[in-house]
């Protein structure tokens, strides 16, 4: 989502790292840069203003001046302020959820209609239950959307939550109170209540939201804004966090194609943290959000502690160590080997996924490649090693003409894309085993022509 900020200052850091000697008309150039790059990226004047005021004090101030090397100083003065403007200055418990009070911890979701609070329901709800281990009931106290309250059991029962139901003939305050009355006797840790939305801010809904608040008096009162809404999300808040105690913030759709200045904006704004953030449709694509970590994002810095999680979650651990002793011990890569490696990384979030949180040197390497046509690639590779036998499987070179053919036929596929996949794997082959001796930055460079769409 926030490609464009992160190209534009990429180029401003590059520029910053090469001065062996900050002065004010360098620095003022490098400010004036970064200002064009917030402003584009939909970022509010005031949260601007405000983030270039601190970085010019703190430029030409103690922390660079006198410095060894003036220009990473200053790198880390951008990084600083950048995730202060996210909300680093608040301190990491500001982001946690709250449970101090006698179970249910009730959690209130407030937002416009459209912005996928029904969906962050159910995503939060996967996640109090599988990360924090909590006992979840969700509720949808939206009467008005027609299937509101048949969407949100649909997506609590696939994640394995438990649902309250309710009318749309039922009031928004009884619905709450009525669930709260059930969570208590049925020993919940927490209750989610959706709130209904609107297509724009009207006092009716402000009023019905600040009543089913007064009712059930919730821990954490949580405002979901789409983070493509540009300026509209500001004025959103705004009017929220008016009529709201509001606790905290999630940001939805930050996969999205936007210019993303409400991630940076919403914060300063309201004064609350952004507890979370939506990072892809499906019902495990919500992550805890910090501050200094997108803020890294942002510079092109990549977001590696990410990676790792994305890692921890979707490889198997023990089939990645036994393909590790494999090789190691001197092993054959087939392509049973390949097919597996494929299906890991479609559950780390596929090669976009990848490359998003990897730093800016890593993803040149894969610069104007088209990772949709990618991605559809590598489903098709999968199909072709689903049509081979085993035997060819464990031996690719027992391949020729007369199985290529059979092998396409079983995939629906040209005989020429059997024939770039056998290329491919053949290069992950000769990859694998370098990467005894090698590093990160070699398997990078294979990587670079070793998929497709990568040049």
């Amino acid at each position: 989502m926030l490609d464009n900020l992160t190209q534009r200052l990429a180029k401003v850091v590059k520029t910053m790292r090469g001065e062996a000697r900050l002065t004010e008309a360098n620095t003022a150039e490098m400010l004036r840069e970064v200002r064009m790059a917030l402003l584009e990226a939909d970022v509010a004047l005031p949260a601007v203003r405000e983030f270039i005021a601190n970085v010019k004090q703190k430029a030409l101030g103690e922390e660079v001046i006198g410095s060894l090397s003036p220009g990473q100083a200053l790198v880390g003065v951008v990084q600083k302020e950048l995730a202060a403007l996210m909300g680093a200055d608040l301190g990491p418990e500001a982001a946690q959820l709250s449970f101090a009070q006698q179970p249910p911890a009730i959690i209130l979701m407030a937002g416009l209609q459209g912005v996928g609070k029904t969906t962050t329901t159910g995503k939060l709800a996967k996640y109090l239950k599988e990360q924090k281990k909590k006992k979840v009931l969700t509720v949808s106290a939206d009467v008005y959307r027609p299937a509101a309250i048949a969407q949100l059991e649909s997506v609590t029962k696939q994640v394995g939550a438990d649902f309250f139901p309710s009318s749309a003939t039922d009031k928004p305050v009884d619905i709450a109170r009525n669930a709260l009355d059930w969570a208590k006797k049925h020993y919940h840790d927490v209750l989610i209540i959706d709130t209904a939305g609107r297509l724009g801010i009207d006092e009716a809904m402000m009023q019905e939201i600040a009543a089913v608040h007064a009712a059930v008096n919730p821990v954490e009162t949580l405002f979901v804004v789409d983070a493509m809404l540009g300026q509209d999300a500001i004025n959103t808040a705004k009017a929220f966090n008016d009529a709201l105690p509001l606790t905290g913030v999630v940001l939805t759709k930050l996969d999205g194609d936007s210019r993303g200045g409400a991630a940076l904006s919403v914060r300063h704004v309201t004064g609350k943290p952004i507890k979370f953030a939506g990072v892809s449709e499906k019902l495990d694509g919500l992550e805890a959000f910090d501050p200094a970590r997108m803020a890294n994002r942002v510079l092109g810095m990549g977001d590696i502690l990410a990676l790792v999680e994305e890692a921890r979650k979707g490889v198997d651990m023990q089939a990645a160590t036994d393909m590790a002793n494999k090789i190691k011990s001197g092993g054959k890569f087939d392509m049973n080997d390949f097919r597996a490696q494929l299906n890991q990384m479609k559950k780390m979030g596929g090669m976009s996924g990848l490359l998003d949180k990897l730093p800016a040197q890593f993803q040149q390497a894969a610069a104007g490649a088209n990772m949709d046509q990618a991605e559809k690639q590598v489903r098709r590779m999968c199909g072709i090693i689903d049509s081979m036998t085993p035997a060819e499987r464990a031996k690719p070179e027992l391949i020729k003409a007369n199985r290529k053919r059979r092998i396409a036929a079983g995939a629906g596929v040209q005989v020429q894309e059997v024939n770039r996949m056998l290329a491919q794997y053949d290069q992950m082959n000769t990859m694998m085993k370098k990467l005894k001796g090698g590093g990160l930055m070699k398997m990078m460079r294979g990587m670079k022509g070793m998929m497709p769409g990568m040049r």
